[in-house]
């Protein structure tokens, strides 16, 4: 079992310290430089699930004001704004240093049947045969100096196949439509309130670079600023994150220094689990004199 997936589950295990008050750590995952955005939203929801019984979250809406210190832990307010006969309302804030930097809306829905409809998943190529994103990183690592190849090549919880991989250096302009297959197998066994917060976590991977790769741009190239703004995400039937799941993601449009992204997860036999929508800074970095 990966050591980081292992250590992902504990990190939403958070720690209450007082009625409607919680605290997580900022350590782990994707980067080391700052509190990855999934990460984040994942321990915002972990927070809002401990104070709702019996429902689950349908949809979040999420604001990233300020970047978080992997160095320091996270304290998450929960405001009970409404608990309706069918819906739940949480509004949480993530505080670090008396600051927030992040802040969020979650709605949980009782279990009731309705019509139905959905998209059809893409056929694309399964996650059998493509490449898992370690793999691709240790092959091109050499390109990097040491600090930065550390960083690149650290163990990280969730595995990836990207469908169609870019040069992560150099990449030519091409279409803003890419698929990648993801999942996490130590989330077997885990409840649905933390499968959700694992997809929540997950959904924040890849998905900002979607409205770079018409630009033939990366967040690797050194004259690239780019940050996630905000992002939400709704959620339509169970998740069982053992499994493989396809993320299917595209950019309707950039300008004014954003990018809008979009995804949809799917399981292997195509049923559509969540949606997602985000918009991101993409910025032609200047340096500062």
């Amino acid at each position: 079992m990966n050591d980081v997936s292992t250590e992902l589950l504990s990190l939403l295990e958070l720690d209450p310290l007082e009625l409607n008050l919680f605290r997580g750590i900022g350590t782990g995952g994707e980067t080391s430089t700052r509190i990855f955005g999934g990460h984040v939203i994942a321990q915002a929801l972990a927070a809002a699930y401990h104070t709702v019984d019996n429902r689950m979250c349908h949809s979040l809406h999420a604001y990233f004001v300020r970047p978080g210190d992997p160095a320091m832990p996270v304290v998450y307010h929960v405001d009970r704004t409404r608990d309706g006969g069918s819906f739940t309302t949480r509004r949480i804030v993530a505080i670090q240093n008396g600051k927030q930097i992040l802040t969020m809306s979650a709605s949980f829905h009782i279990q009731e049947d309705g019509w139905h409809h959905q998209h059809d998943m893409p056929d694309v190529q399964g996650p059998t045969g493509l490449l898992e994103r370690a793999e691709l990183r240790a092959s091109v690592a050499h390109q990097l100096n040491e600090k930065n190849r550390n960083d690149f090549l650290r163990q990280r919880p969730i595995e990836i196949r990207e469908v169609a991989p870019r040069d992560f250096f150099d990449p030519a302009p091409e279409g803003d439509v890419n698929h990648m297959w993801f999942r996490m197998p130590a989330a077997k066994g885990a409840d649905m309130a933390m499968q959700h917060c694992l997809l929540a976590y997950a959904s924040d991977l890849n998905l900002l670079g979607s409205s770079l790769r018409p630009h033939g741009l990366t967040w690797f190239k050194k004259d690239v600023m780019s940050a996630s703004l905000d992002h939400a995400m709704w959620f339509h039937a169970p998740v069982q994150f053992e499994n493989w799941y396809l993320y299917t993601m595209d950019s309707p449009f950039s300008g004014g220094a954003r990018g809008f992204n979009r995804g949809s997860v799917y399981a292997q036999d195509g049923t559509l689990v969540a949606s997602v929508a985000q918009e991101g800074l993409i910025r032609k970095y200047v340096p500062r004199d």
